[in-house]
C-alpha cells in the first residue's frame, strides 16, 4: 500500500497501512510493524489515517543492558506489570534503570524532554523492572510505556 508521511508534535512518522480488516490493522512506521486496533473504524473504510497515533505510542524497544538476575526477579514474567508512562509527548534522554532494578514507588526511572524542559519519569508502583520500552532518543507520545515494574 502507499506509504504516507505524518507529522506529529513536530516528529515526522513514515507510516505504511499494510492491510486492514475491520478494526484490526497491520502498519508499519518507521520500519517497525505494528498490528493495531482501529477505534470507531467505519466497517468498509480503509482507515489509513486512524493507525499513525495509535501504533507510535508503542515505540519498538531497544536492546538495553541487562543487570545480573537476582533470585527475586527470576518468577516475574518479562513485560509483565505497571507501566511508568510518559506524561505528555518528548524525547527519553535517559533511561535510569535496568531490567532486573528493584525500584520503589516514586524514584525517578527515566527523564523526558518536552518543550526544552527536562521532565522526571517515576515509578508508579514499586517492584521490579520487567522492560525498558523505549531507548534514549525515541520520541514518544502522551501514555507510551517507558519502563514497566512488576
Amino acid at each position: 500500500m502507499k506509504e504516507r508521511t505524518y507529522i506529529i508534535n513536530g516528529n515526522e512518522y513514515k507510516v505504511t497501512v499494510n492491510s486492514v480488516s475491520g478494526d484490526k490493522a497491520n502498519v508499519t512506521v518507521n520500519g517497525t510493524s505494528y498490528d493495531v486496533q482501529i477505534k470507531d473504524a467505519p466497517a468498509a473504510a480503509p482507515a489509513a489515517a486512524a493507525p499513525a497515533p495509535v501504533a507510535t505510542t508503542t515505540p519498538a524497544a531497544a536492546p538495553a543492558p541487562v543487570a545480573p538476575a537476582t533470585p527475586a526477579a527470576a518468577p516475574t514474567p518479562a513485560g509483565s506489570g505497571k507501566a511508568a508512562t510518559a506524561p505528555l509527548p518528548g524525547v527519553i534522554i535517559a533511561i535510569k534503570v535496568n531490567v532486573g532494578d528493584s525500584v520503589k514507588a516514586g524514584d525517578e526511572v527515566a527523564v523526558l524532554e518536552a518543550m526544552k524542559m527536562e521532565n522526571s519519569i517515576e515509578a508508579p508502583v514499586s517492584g521490579t523492572v520487567t522492560a525498558i520500552n523505549a531507548a534514549k532518543g525515541d520520541s514518544v507520545l502522551e501514555g507510551a510505556p517507558i519502563v514497566t515494574i512488576a
